[in-house]
């Protein structure tokens, strides 16, 4: 079955997302923070990660920069969902290893859509 992190701050965030992607029968699991998504991606080899951007302690650039560096986990695909919507945070996001950037509030169609094209390759 497909294992997706979900990275957010808040659970509400996390709880939508969880419903949209468990109601299209993906399997799902939640860090709070970078540092957690980290730990939690070399654990359980996620073949997908969202992450949010503005979180305490490691933010979502710094993790997704740490987990495109690393060899256990570069070969994960990171999508950022984030309320920063300045084109300077997508094309930093970008850099930082994410393969795509979607700007909060996202629809539930469009975090599916784009969970299907980062995993169909």
């Amino acid at each position: 079955m497909t294992l997706i992190l979900i990275v957010d701050d808040s659970p509400t965030e996390v709880h939508v997302m969880k419903q949209a992607l468990e109601r299209h029968g993906y399997q799902t699991a939640a860090a709070g923070d970078g540092a957690e998504a980290i730990r939690k991606a070399k654990e359980m080899k996620p073949d997908l990660i969202f992450m949010d951007v503005v979180m305490p302690g490691v933010n979502g650039f710094q993790a997704t920069r740490k987990l495109a560096s690393d060899p256990d986990t570069k070969s994960i695909p990171v999508i950022m969902v984030t309320s920063k919507d300045q084109e300077t945070d997508r094309i930093w996001g970008m850099r930082q290893g994410a393969i795509d950037y979607l700007v909060k509030p996202v629809s539930m169609e469009k975090l599916i859509e784009k969970a299907q094209a980062a995993l169909a390759g």
